[in-house]
């Protein structure tokens, strides 16, 4: 027994000797092969453009930045959930913020506009006789004249009789006084004062040429008349235009109307005087639309004493929302939402402590400013991304989750199915048609940009927006405000020498007419729709090529292939 029990003892010694010299070593070159297939299998991407994937750390191709190590799994995430390194995160500039109740009223509303002049203080200065202008002492429209100042002088055949007339009742006025009351009263239906009349009577001579004196001080506006030319009574001569007061003239669209009301208060910058802020009470809204702009006139009275509006002179109006609704409810900045078509998404932080996000749609009410309305979709509390959200989007289209350009399943659209992927704006075949020279004209644009040039750029816009103003009213009402966002934009393009603030308002227009065509039926050419990441503060901006190569609007030559195509219409 006891030799048996020695053997036991010696095996389980054995055992224990070969676990505690080979076992570790065998834990360890598994540990070992496990780390080489992971560094094999390793891929690197670009946090700017994540379209990029390597098997080896390296530049991107696009921008030239270091290529940061692409996530290998997102183990227990939901199927549509989807995680984001820090580092990316962090380049990329992704904010989000808590969703809370608050008065939609507390917004402010931007307008934009232009100084005019006061029309209640234009004053036309008219001949009160027929004659020819001998002499014009205004030369040029922007003249100051003063009260009482010499404008012109006017040879007038029938003022001439009319004063021989004068100086004959003059004489027989203590026998005749009726026939000379008579005389003089008509020469002062002519706007003839007491003091000339006088002198004529004391000097027994005619005034050949008549003087004209202005009736007002002001500003000359508008030369109606010439030296030379025979002007008729009543005629005007000069339009003068007492710039004392001027007006801010601001567009309001017809889905803004109800959020403005006369004695509104209203602070007022220009781009001349950046510093400078004027507050002041809106004067008087226009009960008439404009049927070509669908707008209506927005007007603020200005104090202007001390010259420093001009007419012309572009004006940004801010003003505090006042509607009556009381009812509390959730706003989100413009900045986290994304459009396809009619349906509105943003992204939802689904943890609180880790970047891991989920496409979430949502029904939005009325614009207020830079914020957003929210129905229903999202809840108080919830954490949303308000900045970088097309760079997350992007993040979830590579990864194949639920995005703006997937589908709920997870799959990409094709370019024969793409029509599909937003909710259907049944557009009529007549306003599509009508809509092609739009498009040719926004390729324009686009192209324009391209080049970073300013004045072609306004030129382009100027056409896009005379495009625009060809289709007939009737139709316009088929486009679902998309008209009016786009005319407006195209507006602001071409009245601004920023090019900055020009890839910013195409930016808009971008959008805009991505979400039209995309419901189109038909279009005469195929149409790519381009995404640049790294455009908008690195939110990331789509545009529509014609050609499939990029060529980047949004940063010309200064990143000119920056960008990808993201869907073909056809």
């Amino acid at each position: 027994m006891k030799k048996y029990v020695i053997y036991i003892v010696i095996l389980i010694a054995g055992f224990f000797l070969g676990w505690l010299f080979f076992g570790n070593s065998s834990n360890n070159e598994m540990e070992h092969n496990h780390s080489e297939m992971a560094s094999e299998n390793q891929m690197w991407t670009c946090s700017m453009h994540p379209q990029i994937m390597q098997p080896e750390a390296g530049k991107c191709p696009i921008c030239g930045m270091d290529l940061i190590p692409a996530e290998a799994g997102a183990d227990g995430l939901s199927p549509n959930e989807f995680k984001l390194t820090k580092n990316a995160m962090a380049l990329a500039n992704v904010q989000t913020s808590i969703v809370g109740n608050g008065s939609i009223e507390s917004n402010s509303i931007k307008l934009s506009g232009k100084i005019s002049e006061n029309e209640d203080a234009n004053v036309v200065q008219a001949s009160y006789f027929s004659g020819r202008i001998e002499r014009l002492n205004i030369s040029s429209v922007g003249e100051e004249v003063r009260q009482g100042q010499l404008l012109a002088t006017i040879y007038s055949p029938e003022l001439f009789s009319a004063q021989q007339e004068l100086i004959t009742a003059f004489s027989l006025k203590e026998s005749q006084p009726t026939l000379y009351n008579a005389v003089r009263n008509k020469l002062k239906l002519w706007k003839i004062s007491d003091h000339q009349i006088n002198q004529i009577e004391a000097s027994g001579k005619v005034i050949q040429n008549f003087p004209i004196y202005a009736t007002v001080s002001g500003t000359v506006s508008e030369k109606l008349a010439e030296q030379g030319d025979y002007v008729k009574q009543g005629q005007a001569l000069l339009k003068i235009t007492n710039l004392n007061t001027v007006w801010a003239l601001f567009d309001v669209y017809e889905n803004q109307i109800e959020l403005f009301k006369k004695g509104q208060e209203i602070t007022v910058t220009t781009y001349a005087y950046p510093n400078k802020k004027f507050k002041k009470k809106v004067d008087f809204i226009d009960p008439m639309m404009n049927p070509k702009t669908r707008t209506v006139d927005l007007r603020v009275v200005l104090n202007n004493r001390n010259g420093e509006f001009k007419t012309g002179m572009f004006v940004e109006g801010m003003i505090e929302n006042t509607s009556s609704d009381s009812e509390q409810k959730l706003s989100i900045p413009s900045s986290s939402v994304l459009w396809t078509g009619e349906r509105s998404v943003v992204y939802l932080k689904t943890n609180p402590n880790e970047p891991v996000f989920e496409m979430r749609e949502v029904v939005l009410g009325k614009q207020v400013g830079e914020q957003y309305e929210v129905i229903d979709g999202i809840k108080d509390g919830d954490e949303i991304v308000t900045n970088g959200t097309f760079t997350v989007d992007a993040s979830a289209q590579l990864r194949g989750k639920k995005s703006m350009m997937n589908r709920d399943d997870g799959k990409t659209m094709t370019e024969h199915e793409g029509h599909t992927m937003t909710e259907k704006v049944d557009f009529n075949s007549k306003v599509e048609k009508l809509f092609q020279p739009v498009i040719d004209a926004y390729i324009n644009l686009k192209d324009a940009l391209i080049q970073s040039d300013v004045l072609l750029t306004s030129s382009k816009s100027k056409a896009f927006k005379k495009a625009l103003e060809e289709i007939p009213v009737s139709q316009r009402e088929q486009t679902y405000n998309y008209w009016s966002i786009l005319h407006k934009t195209s507006k602001e393009i071409n009245e601004n020498v920023s090019l900055e603030h020009q890839r910013k308002q195409f930016q808009m227009i971008s959008d805009k007419l991505i979400e039209m065509v995309r419901n189109f039926d038909e279009v005469n050419f195929k149409l790519f729709v381009q995404f640049c990441p790294m455009a908008d503060d690195n939110n990331g901006a789509f545009w529509i090529s014609k050609e499939e190569q990029v060529l980047n609007p949004y940063f010309g030559d200064a990143m000119l292939k920056c960008g990808s195509v993201k869907q073909v219409i056809q």
